[in-house]
């Protein structure tokens, strides 16, 4: 089992600023712009999952894809969660699907 963090460290983790976190998970919403773009994007996410034995929340929309993460096994954020999520916003940029909103600004909708 993974060590559990806190958002805060969750947050100052490398390759994560897309990511936003509370006391029980961390979430990120990226543009996908159209819904086969979002798909395309939701399928690499399973392959990612699936390749670390991690599986996120994916929420699919015409034009934006929102993914939440967490250990359940550990009630709420992990180690394995910052990696899943640094492999998922490496994905997003290889797609070269932005993110929504930003975890220092005032939110966004998702």
């Amino acid at each position: 089992m993974s060590d559990s963090i806190t958002p805060r460290q969750f947050a100052q983790a490398d390759g994560v600023a897309d990511w936003q976190a509370d006391d029980g998970s961390a979430w990120a919403v990226f543009r996908s712009g159209s819904f086969a773009a979002g798909a395309r994007f939701v399928d690499a996410i399973a392959e990612i999952a699936d390749a670390v034995n991690h599986h996120p929340d994916v929420d699919l929309r015409y034009a934006a894809v929102t993914v939440r993460t967490s250990s359940h096994d550990a009630g709420g954020l992990t180690t394995r969660d910052v990696d899943l999520a640094r492999r998922i916003s490496e994905a997003a940029a290889e797609l070269e699907l932005p993110v929504e909103g930003s975890r220092h600004g005032s939110g966004s909708g998702g």
